[in-house]
């Protein structure tokens, strides 16, 4: 059994199929997915992919920092009251990046930190996207930190003592998706020296498509590829990948 632990499948990408790309999905043993929202304009969307496949896709209510703008406050509000109105798995996506545009820097680190005063006043987990943006997500994260929070590195991609200063935190995992599988991304450098335990397994469809899907569509089928990966890496079975991450997964979103 796999969990996909980041999967925006109720974006319009899947709008003609994601029924097919489901089946696809649970038919190779993904029997959960985990659903960071991105805003207000796709949380219908989210909500109804939700209910339609109850028990498997599991949503989470949050701000994404590429959606932080002008009206950052309204978004903040719309998470907050519906985050409080319970049924969610988790906060997110948040975080900081500063790779598309640093126009409303101040106010992603506006964003982040009151997400993850949420995340803990809620006693759920935090899914924080990082990209360019590893020491002021840190400067956050370390001023923040307490018993109560805990989450996943979105789409890890730093280095080792980067890891391992997420580690040293206490209560968050690395999330592995198709940018392990690239030729020439160094992960798998990094990763080897980083125990399992500490690994959850995700693909951020429809983005980043492992190898030999790259380039293409992402879904959550093609979790596999990076389970696979993620085993060659480790010198150990996909069965034992399998076991592993889904026990962390599990662990993450206090499942079962």
């Amino acid at each position: 059994m796999f969990i996909d632990t980041h999967t925006h499948l109720f974006l319009e990408h899947f709008s003609e199929d994601i029924d097919e790309v489901m089946s696809r999905a649970i038919d190779r043993d993904i029997q959960r997915f985990y659903l960071p929202n991105i805003d207000r304009s796709t949380f219908d969307e989210m909500m109804a992919l939700a209910g339609n496949y109850p028990g498997k896709a599991l949503p989470l209510i949050g701000l994404h920092p590429c959606s932080v703008k002008e009206d950052f406050e309204e978004e903040l509000s719309f998470v907050d009251k519906k985050a409080r109105g319970g049924g969610f798995f988790g906060i997110g996506e948040t975080g900081i990046d500063l790779y598309w545009d640093k126009t409303f820097f101040e106010q992603q680190r506006e964003s982040f930190a009151r997400q993850i005063e949420l995340a803990k006043e809620l006693a759920l987990p935090i899914i924080i996207h990082c990209r360019e943006s590893f020491d002021e997500i840190f400067e956050i994260v370390d001023r923040l930190n307490d018993e109560r929070l805990s989450g996943i590195f979105h789409c890890f991609t730093g280095d080792l003592s980067q890891a391992n200063r997420i580690i040293d935190y206490g209560r968050f995992k690395l999330g592995m998706g198709g940018v392990l599988t690239f030729k020439n991304s160094g992960l798998d450098k990094t990763i080897v020296d980083v125990p399992l335990q500490h690994l959850v397994l995700e693909t951020d469809s429809p983005y980043l498509a492992p190898v030999p899907y790259r380039g293409k569509r992402n879904e959550s089928s093609y979790l596999i590829e990076v389970a696979k990966k993620l085993g060659e890496i480790k010198g150990v079975s996909i069965e034992e990948v399998a076991e592993i991450t889904t026990d962390n997964a599990n662990e993450v979103f206090n499942f079962g």
